[in-house]
């Protein structure tokens, strides 16, 4: 996509833009090599020194509830002449928004901006107001981190590198054990994952365990849609060369939406709208036997459903796995030490402080060194002492990297609208897909 005026990203961001975050409100190559601290000589998990005694303060933008505070402190104690202030927003829409007024104006933009997966598109197409951390040594590390996660932040010919990943949110199947065992079906996760190895098993234990227990299988539309969207090859509904719509070409999205159509006619998928009380009601009381999201919705599940120690386990997805939700670290260009920064936020990252974040705020990392460590296999008493992180590892391992476009998450509301017409009004499944079609090419026509 060719840059444009900031008048033009102004509006892009005016699109509605869908929340994915793993466990906060603002939270969605492979292999390792002799750089896994960031670029640092440190040893340790110590801080780096500043690479000039220069005394400079940078401003750092975060987003959610991350425990990055606590990182943060360990740097400016080790760092008297690199110190770093956070500022915190908990609305993923006014973080982002509040660096757009900034980049709009020329200035007040950070230091440092923590950027969510759900708004890279719209930013990583003005790169030019980004410092390229390719340029900053970032080449060194990429392959510490997974390969999907590394091409989320970089640009289409891949030249331009705008963020060094922070974590990622992959997804898995959350069950019922009681109900599953109540419906006659296996409990342990290896065994029930081999039981819905593909989506057609996966569909005939679902109406098993309808007919068994009279209540969905699936909590609701959204979330099942986006468990066989996001097992999409390289794109989604746009094409990463020029951004044009190829949603009603992708076979995978047919099939999705197929899918999620055949659930509704045959009763298995609940009524309930994600994020409503009605939701989290139904996750407490036992109205659904599983639920199809990333690493993060753990803490959903543990939140909405007190009463349910105990009773939940995980287990895999048929046939791959998507990720939601994750985030980024960048760097404005407006920033004048950038050089201090990337020596920063590439410490931030770190295999020791990924681990950090992981053990002390629940962020699944982007390192997949890090999945064979001791604190992978610790015991979560919630789901009834399953090592519940081994399965978000199997899960991250098995993503594919897609491209989703800045018109993704209206494109992605069109379809979601559609398959509730269909489970609340019993519209026709063909006339709601044409409808949607004709919905995203407008929006492209009309650039969003």
């Amino acid at each position: 996509m060719k840059k444009s005026s900031m008048l033009l990203l102004t509006g892009l961001l005016a699109v509605s833009m869908a929340a994915c975050t793993g466990g906060t409100t603002g939270n969605g190559g492979s292999g390792n090599n002799s750089s896994n601290n960031g670029g640092s000589e440190k040893k340790n998990n110590e801080a780096s020194p500043s690479p000039s005694q220069e005394a400079i303060n940078l401003s750092f933008w975060t987003l959610g509830n991350n425990g990055y505070e606590k990182l943060v402190e360990e740097w400016n104690q080790a760092n008297p002449n690199v110190q770093i202030s956070i500022q915190n927003t908990g609305d993923q829409t006014a973080h982002h928004n509040n660096l757009l007024t900034a980049l709009s104006a020329g200035s007040g933009a950070p230091d440092i901006f923590m950027l969510e997966i759900a708004f890279m598109e719209k930013f990583i197409v003005h790169q030019d107001k980004f410092h390229n951390l390719y340029d900053l040594g970032a080449d060194s590390i990429e392959g510490d981190y997974l390969e999907w996660k590394w091409l989320q932040a970089q640009s289409p010919d891949g030249s331009f590198q705008i963020g060094l990943p922070t974590d990622i949110g992959p997804t898995v199947t959350y069950y019922r054990v009681d109900l599953m065992e109540q419906a006659g079906l296996p409990t342990d996760p290896g065994q029930l994952a081999a039981a819905i190895s593909t989506w057609e098993d996966f569909a005939a234990v679902a109406k098993q365990f309808t007919d068994s227990t009279g209540v969905p299988f699936v909590d609701l539309t959204d979330l099942l849609f986006n468990a066989l969207r996001d097992q999409s090859v390289d794109e989604i509904y746009f094409k990463k060369e020029d951004n044009s719509f190829i949603g009603d070409q992708n076979p995978q999205i047919r099939k999705a939406y197929d899918f999620t159509v055949k659930a509704i006619q045959e009763g298995w998928v609940g009524k309930t709208a994600l994020w409503t009380p009605e939701w989290g009601a139904a996750t407490n009381e036992g109205k659904f036997g599983v639920m199809l999201g990333p690493a993060w919705m753990k803490g959903n599940i543990v939140g909405n459903a007190p009463d349910t120690s105990g009773k939940w386990a995980v287990t895999q997805l048929p046939e791959g796995a998507g990720n939601w939700g994750g985030s980024f670290l960048t760097l404005p260009k407006e920033g004048k030490h950038a050089e201090e920064a990337y020596e920063f936020i590439s410490w931030m990252v770190n295999k020791e402080n990924q681990l950090k974040s992981f053990v002390g705020s629940g962020l699944m990392p982007s390192i997949p060194e890090l999945y064979s460590s001791e604190e992978f296999n610790t015991p979560d008493e919630f789901f009834g002492g399953q090592a519940i992180a081994v399965e978000f590892a199997k899960a991250a391992e098995k993503v594919n990297p897609v491209y989703y476009g800045p018109l993704h998450d209206t494109t992605d509301s069109y379809f979601k609208n559609a398959l509730r017409n269909i489970l609340e009004t019993g519209a026709d499944p063909a006339a709601e897909w044409d409808n949607v079609i004709k919905q995203v090419q407008e929006l492209v026509k009309r650039g969003g």
